[in-house]
């Protein structure tokens, strides 16, 4: 069995003072909003991997035949001896670069979620005797300090996920990223693409009630874990895509006027009938603005691959 080892860099008590912190900005702002990470408690991870099953919900499959076709011209581009994985999870898809990478020597998946890490890394270490892997736990948008590792590396950051962060929030998440790659590293990254909007609407929208359920997931979170009486069934799940901003948005809309309490943060919130929080943004990308934005943080476009649909796109780009 290979070498497993994880460190935690996220203070134990730093997700409960983060959603504290946030829910009492998010549910106190014009517009009100929450953060889509509090959506993925036990429950909310198994209500998105549902998702990813469904008919409507196209950039799962989009990218894994994306990583199952390409995986060896990936591997051969980035030549990297250690893979760094933000936001990892279950790492599955990530088996399609682990079996290509032939020079790989570790593996450093990087997650808030120490039971993900810890049941992924160990299924991993068993799996490969010559591959070490050191989880780290911590927040991929703050700035990390990588474990000594061999060179070059390759940090993946997959699944579309930052089309969650706002243009400004991305902008620094690619900076620190930049800032953690040394000459010869490169960043893998996968962008959702701009399609028709029925399309898009219905992959955060499907029809059996799948996503609805996951959204109104985050009010149970906190009801849970702060102590509030949102009624989930007094929201309605809404999908609208934004044409200008190019970005798909996922609300909660109150479907009367109510009140609800967080006791923990001795707060009172009035809906009024109509009232939306904000639970998501996921913006979707044209070739274009991604080389805009990786240039903007540094970061030099060498290779690009889409799914043969042209759905979504995984960009390799090396520190420039």
């Amino acid at each position: 069995m290979s070498p497993f080892r994880i460190t935690r860099i996220l203070p134990e008590d730093a997700t409960d003072a983060a959603l504290r912190a946030d829910v009492l900005a998010g549910l106190t702002a014009t517009p009100r909003t929450l953060p889509p990470k509090w959506f993925y408690d036990a429950r909310g991870s198994e209500l998105f991997e549902q998702i990813t099953r469904l008919p409507e919900y196209y950039p799962t499959r989009a990218e894994r035949e994306i990583l199952s076709e390409r995986a060896g011209e990936i591997a051969a581009a980035a030549g990297a001896r250690t893979l760094v994985e933000l936001g990892s999870g279950s790492s599955e898809k990530t088996r399609h670069l682990l079996d290509a990478m032939t020079s790989l020597r570790a593996y450093v998946p990087v997650d808030v979620s120490e039971s993900a890490l810890v049941g992924a890394g160990e299924a991993l270490a068993a799996e490969r005797a010559d591959l070490q892997v050191h989880a780290l736990i911590a927040d991929f948008t703050a700035a990390l300090e990588l474990p000594g590792t061999p060179g070059p590396r390759l940090v993946a950051f997959l699944g579309g996920t930052v089309g969650n962060l706002l243009p400004d929030e991305r902008a620094a998440f690619l900076a620190s990223v930049r800032s953690m790659l040394e000459p010869g590293d490169t960043l893998l990254l996968g962008t959702d693409l701009v399609k028709d909007e029925e399309v898009l609407v219905r992959a955060y929208d499907d029809a059996s009630g799948v996503t609805a359920a996951f959204d109104k997931n985050v009010l149970a979170v906190i009801n849970r874990e702060l102590g509030a009486d949102f009624d989930p069934e007094a929201f309605e799940h809404v999908a609208v895509w934004d044409a200008g901003r190019e970005w798909i948005e996922m609300r909660l809309r109150s479907r009367t006027a109510q009140t609800v309490k967080v006791q923990a943060l001795d707060l009172v919130v009035e809906f009024a009938a109509g009232e939306e929080i904000r639970t998501e943004v996921s913006a979707k990308f044209r070739a274009e603005r991604v080389r805009a934005e990786l240039a903007a943080a540094g970061l030099e476009p060498v290779r690009w691959w889409t799914d043969a649909g042209g759905r979504f796109a995984l960009s390799l780009s090396t520190p420039g």
